[in-house]
């Protein structure tokens, strides 16, 4: 069955042009080779030459950054309502963000891997904030249980875990099966409520980003490996990777927005007949 040419879209052309912006941004280059324009050299042969405990730390440090996450970063959102009225969707403060993670990247540069235990809470928490700002930017509504989880989840789909066969996996298929642990966190989460972080599908959700996340972590740590990388380079690092998670942010929540309206069968088909290269 050949696909649904775009012009038999029920989407708008608007609508439309927002979806290519958003396919854009989901299958923009890989963080690995973001990070090697930045540092001018390649980031496998870096990873390949870590000791073993450095992966440790940074899992160790990956599990504890989520788990921070989830806890704190939505304290500081302002409310999406004001005396019961919902207030309009504002741009997201995507600059300030980046600012804020540059800042820990200094740190980060100037001390290594010994800062990853400090650093890494601060970035991801600062990270997953933002990316809820961008989640809040198009509509949705970040106090709602499944919306956060829904943030959460951007941190895995910014690339692949070491599990996956290749980096090419479709969007629609890391998200579905990121979904499928994000429906059954949200269903302990709405019964125990928000004190139940203990919860088994919730800690398996957390799990299965953070094999996702590590991988994009260590590719971070292996760029900032280079011998007195100092901290201008440190902060750059952490811009770019702020970047790349924000612009995931953008398309995943770009493309529910417009499910939210045509439905995610239109909005898939749709997605599937765009064609970045040539720009149809």
């Amino acid at each position: 069955m050949e696909p649904t040419p775009i012009a038999a879209s029920p989407l708008s052309q608007e609508d439309l042009a927002s979806l290519r912006r958003a396919k854009e941004a989901l299958e923009s280059p890989s963080l690995t080779m973001k990070l090697a324009s930045v540092v001018g050299s390649p980031i496998e042969k870096m990873m390949a030459k870590m000791p073993n405990v450095a992966q440790e730390k940074i899992d160790e440090a990956t599990q504890a950054a989520l788990k921070k996450c989830l806890q704190l970063a939505l304290r500081t959102l302002s409310k999406s309502t004001v005396d019961g009225v919902v207030l309009p969707p504002e741009k997201p403060h995507n600059l300030m963000h980046k600012l804020a993670v540059a800042t820990t990247g200094a740190a980060g540069g100037a001390f290594g891997l010994f800062a990853l235990p400090i650093e890494l809470p601060v970035t991801t928490t600062l990270m997953f904030r933002s990316i809820c700002d961008i989640a809040r930017s198009e509509g949705e509504d970040v106090h709602l249980i499944d919306t956060q989880l829904q943030c959460l989840m951007v941190l895995g789909m910014g690339g692949p875990s070491s599990s996956d066969d290749s980096a090419d996996i479709g969007y629609f298929i890391v998200r579905g099966t990121l979904a499928q642990s994000v429906s059954k966190a949200t269903s302990e989460l709405a019964a125990k409520g928000l004190s139940g972080h203990g919860s088994t599908a919730l800690l398996k959700f957390l799990q299965t980003v953070a094999s996702r996340f590590s991988v994009q972590v260590s590719e971070q740590v292996a760029a900032k490996s280079i011998p007195a990388i100092g901290a201008v380079l440190g902060a750059m690092i952490n811009t770019v990777f702020i970047d790349h998670f924000q612009q995931t942010a953008h398309g995943h929540f770009t493309v529910r927005r417009l499910e939210r309206q045509y439905g995610q069968l239109a909005v898939e088909r749709a997605f599937q007949t765009i064609d970045i290269a040539s720009g149809k």
